[in-house]
């Protein structure tokens, strides 16, 4: 696809989400608490400095085991995100807030109260990040019975999502009733419609029920495709079907996950990315996360030694990973590294830039929901080293200019609270 003249370049979108997981360097002195509000203050601030469109909290309803121990790796905590970040909102005045919650062990009637409630906080600068909560373990800590199929959580989103923007709708003067397999509620809402009429609602599926749902729902899709390739191919079929279902395709931003390193030179950022990767997986992290993939316990194992051969079928994935690992000759920390985590943008400031810009520009994507490798300080360098070249490019705003609603950041028109499209 080629790139449009000076004159007529797409803005390009931007997001933080708060490190977690394997991104994190937590043997950095720099590193701070996951729970001090803080670490949220800061990193949120930083975005906001930046220009970013949103900040996004990523949350998980239990803390990540394998083979009956808990991974001492993983998030020190894991702060209830609608509350984080209503008090965000009192210490923010322009950037979208974000949180992500779970479809599958929320409540619709509850689950639209608090972003609605965030909505009126912040002036309407309130999303949902929607999950289905693929971790089977996280339904012990709710007492439903059996963890949900895959079908069946993609059939209780629908459900609970039209029920939510109903509610938001028809506010405290019209009373809703949903009767459905899943979702059995009736009442009249707390609050009136919110200033943006809906928030904005970001999607984190990449499956066929997941593509499937954001097409119908969602404004911004979460997506895993970073590669230019990859992303064009995949944002250029969903904003098809988009389209085909009667939707401006314009109306359904794709804003792929990505990491980022930088250097001075070319060879010191790359220097700097093996260094980051080595310290975000360590030598736990790889057995922990290979041997979820293997489903086998590989903590005995060395990590510097070759995968084993699964025990799954030849087509599974992790038979193409011990594939890969076999051709290329690749250790479980190695392998770990290369499927786990992918340092999207590393070079220069002025490279990652020109990446960002050229990526946007073809339609591999329409921005990044960036994630850093260090808590809270993770956007300090990004905000300070690339944003101005993206802003001397004229892709990214240098005030908040477009209007006082996340919607209008973000270029999407206003859309009525109860429509499904």
């Amino acid at each position: 696809m080629p790139v449009p003249p000076p004159g007529a370049r797409r803005q390009v979108l931007l997001a933080a989400t708060f490190p977690h997981s394997v991104w994190v360097v937590w043997d950095d002195p720099r590193s701070g608490s996951q729970i001090d509000f803080a670490s949220f203050r800061h990193a949120v601030r930083t975005a906001e400095r930046g220009r970013f469109d949103f900040f996004l909290i990523a949350e998980t309803l239990r803390l990540r085991e394998h083979a009956g121990r808990l991974d001492d790796l993983e998030v020190a905590g894991r702060p209830h995100s609608p509350t984080v970040m209503s008090a965000l909102a009192a210490v923010t005045r322009h950037i979208g807030l974000v949180p992500t919650m779970s479809s599958t062990y929320n409540e619709p009637y509850e689950l639209a109260r608090q972003i609605a409630t965030l909505d009126h906080l912040s002036a309407g600068r309130a999303g949902w990040n929607i999950v289905t909560t693929a971790d089977p373990e996280a339904g012990v800590n709710f007492r439903r019975g059996a963890h949900l199929a895959h079908a069946d959580r993609y059939a209780r989103a629908e459900e609970f999502v039209r029920a939510a923007t109903a509610l938001w709708a028809g506010g405290t003067t019209t009373p809703q009733r949903h009767r459905g397999t899943h979702i059995d509620l009736e009442g009249t809402f707390t609050l009136p419609p919110g200033p943006q009429g809906r928030p904005v609602l970001v999607q984190a599926g990449d499956s066929a029920d997941g593509q499937a749902f954001a097409v119908r729902h969602a404004d911004i899709v979460f997506s895993l495709h970073d590669r230019p390739a990859d992303g064009r191919r995949f944002r250029t079929a969903i904003r098809a079907r988009a389209q085909a279902q009667g939707r401006d395709p314009d109306s359904l931003k794709v804003m792929p996950g990505a990491g980022f390193v930088l250097g001075d030179t070319a060879g010191d950022a790359a220097e700097r990315s093996r260094d980051v990767a080595l310290r975000q997986v360590t030598p736990a992290v790889a057995l922990t996360r290979i041997g979820q993939l293997w489903d086998a316990d590989l903590s005995a194992r060395d990590p510097d030694d070759p995968p084993p051969p699964p025990a799954g079928p030849p087509g599974s994935p992790a038979a193409g990973l011990y594939a890969r690992a076999v051709a290329e000759g690749l250790s479980i920390r190695e392998l770990a590294i290369r499927s786990l985590l992918r340092h999207t943008f590393t070079g220069t400031p002025a490279e990652v830039a020109a990446r960002i810009d050229e990526n946007v520009q073809s339609g591999a994507a329409d921005g990044y929901i960036l994630a850093g490798h260090l808590n809270p300080v993770g956007f300090d360098e990004f905000t300070d080293r690339v944003v101005p070249h993206l802003q001397e490019r004229g892709v990214l705003r240098t005030a908040y200019t477009e209007g006082v609603t996340l919607r209008e950041n973000l270029g999407l028109t206003a859309r009525r609270p109860g429509a499904a499209r």
